[in-house]
């Protein structure tokens, strides 16, 4: 659902974005703005709409969405196209007008380069009383992209596969992890953990780990600063260590390369899979999966990292991506009614078991088992998040919309490539140290 991995060569799409990075998109001043309409009878027009959920607009839910939207914006034609290698394919058709009227915005795109290709939705001290995480799309004081929703991070498991193996607790350290996934192994039939390694899109979710084990709410603003974000005791430090471990330990499925994120569903809801590190967003569709395999939704289960503080789990709460509407757009207030439409009154946000966004929203049902066992949400900051893009970017390791570098430690931990654990590390060390004295910040 959440991200796609990027097609093509690394340095043909960089060499893209930078011409749109630097105003190839648009030869617009960034002046333009896309307030919310107040009389829903004279809003009219064509829009699209550009999802990666792909699934959601070819089995009609979308269209579904759009009439309820109808009800109350009759003037407007709501069209979508769904874009499964989204990251990539939107990011180059930025280089041109056409990127639909209604986008989530790439997240390789620089902070401060928003109002070159999105209208302004209002300004920061507005919208920052609505919703939450608005500063992560705001430039001179003005929003240009609202998340419908946030996420919090996690494993997705299937607890009659954990309880087969005698396992009734989450466990608390990375190593009792591992040595849950070991009982699985040798008392279950199914794979302990799946990686999704061939689609790649999924490993970049390890990023997320920011702020489970430290239960810093700054975690996602220190690689902006840090010369070594993968030192000792950092939440990527971790996190990456336990997946390198998972699979070093041949605790996760047998061959990556043929791995297949949408039959993982259906694995994992079978219990053919134990467990896979997803953002929240997923409980849904695995519940889905198991219901079209006639089995119970109820035993789709999630667990928070493996790591506690002060004998308290926590998880990092950050904002999914970002809609926005395109600054050539000829319909900016019906796009922007959508955006408004889709975030507050659509119910998509409760259907999807997702946090809102939205101030005052009720938290999921599927996350009361955290709230039950105590566990900390933590709001993670947003306010270095262009400085940590541009610092990505110009490193080329792709931490946050990249699989490349944790596929290699996969194929490092199997086997398939030279090297060890503490040889990544140094190299992703001195790619990010290098990148912070050259990146555009």
């Amino acid at each position: 659902m959440k991200r796609t991995a990027l097609a093509g060569s690394l340095l043909a799409t960089m060499a893209l974005l930078a011409t749109a990075c630097g105003g190839g998109g648009s030869s617009s001043s960034g002046g333009e703005s896309a307030a919310s309409p107040t009389d829903p009878s004279k809003v009219t027009g064509d829009i699209k709409v550009l999802t990666q959920r792909t699934d959601l607009v070819q089995d009609g839910t979308m269209k579904k969405y759009a009439a309820e939207f109808n009800k109350l914006y009759p003037k407007v034609h709501v069209t979508f196209e769904g874009i499964t290698d989204y990251e990539g394919e939107v990011k180059i058709r930025m280089n041109t007008s056409n990127y639909g009227d209604v986008l989530m915005i790439p997240a390789a795109i620089k902070t401060d380069d928003y109002p070159k290709f999105f209208a302004s939705l209002g300004t920061a001290d507005e919208l920052g009383k609505k919703y939450t995480f608005t500063e992560k799309a705001t430039v001179g004081g003005k929003v240009y992209g609202i998340a419908n929703f946030a996420n919090v991070d996690g494993f997705v498991y299937n607890k009659a596969v954990w309880q087969q193996a005698g396992i009734a607790d989450w466990p608390k350290t990375p190593d009792e992890f591992l040595t849950d996934l070991s009982a699985i192994k040798s008392k279950t039939s199914a794979t302990p953990y799946y990686t999704n390694y061939k689609d790649g899109w999924p490993l970049t979710g390890w990023t997320q780990v920011q702020g489970s084990v430290t239960c810093d709410p700054k975690a996602t603003d220190a690689p902006a600063s840090q010369s070594d974000p993968w030192q000792a005791g950092t939440d990527l430090n971790v996190g990456d260590t336990l997946l390198y471990n998972i699979v070093h330990g041949k605790l996760s499925e047998q061959d990556p390369t043929t791995t297949n994120w949408e039959n993982s569903k259906n694995l994992l809801a079978t219990g053919k899979i134990g467990t896979m590190w997803l953002g929240s967003w997923a409980i849904v569709q695995m519940q889905d999966a198991a219901k079209k395999a006639g089995k119970d939704p109820s035993e789709i289960g999630y667990m928070p990292f493996p790591s506690q503080k002060d004998g308290k789990f926590c998880t990092p709460v950050a904002p999914d991506y970002q809609e926005a509407v395109n600054i050539h757009s000829g319909h900016k207030a019906a796009a922007r009614a959508w955006i408004d439409w889709f975030t507050d009154k659509s119910g998509y946000v409760q259907t999807n078991q997702a946090v809102p966004t939205l101030r005052g929203g009720a938290m999921p049902t599927a996350l009361k088992p955290f709230q039950d066992a105590g566990v900390q949400f933590v709001e993670m900051s947003q306010a270095q998040s262009a400085k940590v893009t541009s610092i990505d970017n110009q490193s080329e390791i792709g931490m946050t919309n990249k699989p490349d570098y944790r596929q290699h430690l996969i194929d490092v931990a199997r086997g398939a490539a030279g090297g060890d654990l503490p040889g990544i590390f140094a190299d992703l060390a001195k790619k990010w140290s290098s990148a912070q004295k050259t990146a555009s910040l």
